[in-house]
C-alpha cells in the first residue's frame, strides 16, 4: 500500500468528473489515469466517486473496487448531468477533479467547491477532424477561450511538459499547472510474459481508440508501403471505436486487408501478450497527452515509434534510446523499415524501453496527485513541476552509426 507523506491530514471526499470509465469500450489513456489514480487515492484513505457517461449494457450505479461509479447521461449529455450532480452535491465533496476532454464539465460555474482541471492534451486540430467546420470552431473556442476563463481560479494538472506548454499557450498561468506523469500497469507477474516469443514473421501493433485523430490509417499505409521489403509483415489493430469500419475499408483499398488483424477490445492479459509478441509498437496519433501504450509496450522490451509533434510521446519515448520519434509519415515509414531489419538496434532499444517503463507506476502518480489536491486545500506545500528540455531529434543515420560504434566487433 502506498504511504502518503501527509498521512496525518484528514480523509478527503473527492469527486471525479470523467467522460468515460474503464469499462466503456472507447476508454483510453485518460480513463486509465482517472481509474488508477482513483484507486490509489482510496488506498491512501480517501473516498472517491466517479461520475461518468452511460454506454450500452452499463449499470447506472457500479463499484470499481472501493471506488463508487455513477453513470449519468450519454456521450455528450453526460457533461450536463455531471455538472448538475456537482451542483446538487456541492456540500458532499471536499474537491472536484474535472477531467477536460476537449471541453470540461464547467464545475466552477455551479459550485464553490475547490476544483482541479485535469487536461491530458489540447485539441486544436482534432476538432475539425471529428466535427463539421462550424461545430469545430465552436468547440475550439470553448476549449481555448472559454474554459481558461471559467477555470481561471482553479489549479490544473496535466501529464506531460508538452501539454503544459500547450496550456500556457492558451493563457493558463504556468504556476497554476502541476505535472503528474501517468503511471504504468505492471502485469502482476512479468515472468508470465518472459517466455512469450516474438512472432516468427515481423509484426507491428497499434493500440488505442479507433477514432480519426489516432491516424491508424498511417500504420496501414506503412504496412502497404513495405510490402515489397516485408511481404510477411502483419499489423495488429487493438481497440474499438466508431472509426473501425473506415479503417477496414482503408485496408481493403491498400490491398492489405489479409494482413491486418482487428482484435477489438481485448482483456489486459491478451493486450500484454500482443505487446510482448510484437516486434514494434506504433502510435501514429496526431496528438497525445502522454502515450500510455508506449510504456506498456516497454514493459515487454518492445520499442515504440510515434510523431514528435504529438507532444506527450517526446517524453514517453526517449528518442534513440527506447524508441524513435518521426517528423512525418515518410520518416516514420523509413524508421519502421530500418528497425525491422536491424535486429541488434531493435533489441537494444527494447532493453532500454523496459528500464524506462519500469520507472513509472500508478502508486507514485496517485501520491503526486494527492499532493496537488492537498496543496489546493492548503494542507501541504505546492509540488514542484521541474522544467524539461525538448529532445534534439537526432537523425536515424546518427542513431544507427552510434549503435554500430558501441557494438563490439566480433
Amino acid at each position: 500500500m502506498p504511504v502518503s507523506d501527509t498521512a496525518e491530514a484528514p480523509r478527503l471526499r473527492l469527486l471525479y468528473l470523467s467522460w468515460r470509465d474503464r469499462e466503456n469500450p472507447e476508454a483510453g489513456g485518460a480513463e486509465t489515469f482517472t481509474e488508477r489514480t482513483a484507486e490509489v487515492l482510496t488506498e491512501l484513505g480517501h473516498e472517491v466517486t466517479i461520475v461518468t457517461s452511460r454506454f450500452p449494457g452499463s449499470a447506472a450505479v457500479d463499484r470499481h473496487g472501493p471506488v463508487r461509479v455513477l453513470r449519468r447521461g450519454g456521450r455528450f449529455t453526460c457533461y450536463l448531468r455531471g455538472m448538475l450532480y456537482a451542483a446538487q452535491h456541492r456540500d458532499d465533496f471536499d474537491l472536484i477533479l474535472d477531467v477536460q476532454n476537449g471541453v470540461p464539465f464547467w464545475s466552477p460555474l455551479v459550485t464553490g467547491t475547490p476544483v482541479i482541471n485535469i487536461v491530458h492534451h489540447t485539441h486544436r486540430d482534432q476538432w475539425s477532424v471529428i466535427f463539421p467546420q462550424r461545430v469545430a470552431r465552436i468547440g475550439w473556442f470553448l476549449e481555448s477561450r472559454v474554459a481558461p476563463w471559467v477555470y481561471r481560479r482553479s489549479r490544473y494538472v496535466t501529464v506531460s511538459q508538452a501539454s503544459r506548454r500547450d496550456l500556457v499557450g492558451l493563457g493558463v498561468d504556468a504556476d497554476r499547472i502541476d505535472l503528474v506523469y501517468s503511471g504504468n500497469d505492471h502485469p502482476a507477474d512479468l515472468r508470465q510474459y518472459a517466455d512469450v516469443p516474438r512472432t516468427p514473421a515481423p509484426s507491428i501493433t497499434v493500440l488505442g481508440r479507433l477514432v480519426p485523430h489516432k491516424q491508424v490509417e498511417i500504420a496501414i499505409d506503412i504496412l502497404a508501403d513495405l510490402t515489397v521489403d516485408q511481404p510477411e509483415l502483419r499489423l495488429n489493430v487493438v481497440g474499438e471505436g466508431y472509426w473501425r469500419d473506415a479503417l477496414v475499408d482503408h485496408a481493403h483499398q491498400r490491398g492489405v486487408a489479409d494482413r491486418v488483424d482487428f482484435h477489438g477490445f481485448v482483456t489486459e492479459e491478451r493486450k500484454h501478450q500482443l505487446l510482448a509478441q510484437s516486434w514494434l509498437v506504433l502510435m501514429p496519433s496526431h496528438k497525445e497527452g502522454w502515450g500510455l501504450t508506449i510504456v506498456e509496450a516497454g514493459l515487454h522490451a518492445t520499442p515504440a515509434l510515434a510523431f514528435e509533434h504529438a507532444g506527450g510521446p517526446t517524453e514517453s519515448i526517449m528518442h534513440g534510446l527506447t524508441g524513435l520519434l518521426a517528423t512525418d509519415a515518410d520518416e516514420l515509414t523509413n524508421q519502421v523499415r530500418v528497425l525491422l531489419t536491424n535486429h541488434d538496434l531493435r533489441h537494444r532499444l527494447g532493453v532500454t524501453a523496459r528500464e524506462h517503463a519500469l520507472s513509472f507506476d500508478w502508486r507514485s502518480s496517485g501520491a503526486q496527485l494527492e499532493r496537488s489536491i492537498r496543496s489546493v486545500l492548503g494542507q501541504v506545500e505546492r509540488p514542484d513541476s521541474p522544467p524539461i528540455v525538448a529532445p534534439r531529434l537526432r537523425s536515424l543515420d546518427e542513431i544507427v552509426a552510434e549503435h554500430e560504434s558501441a557494438t563490439p566487433t566480433p
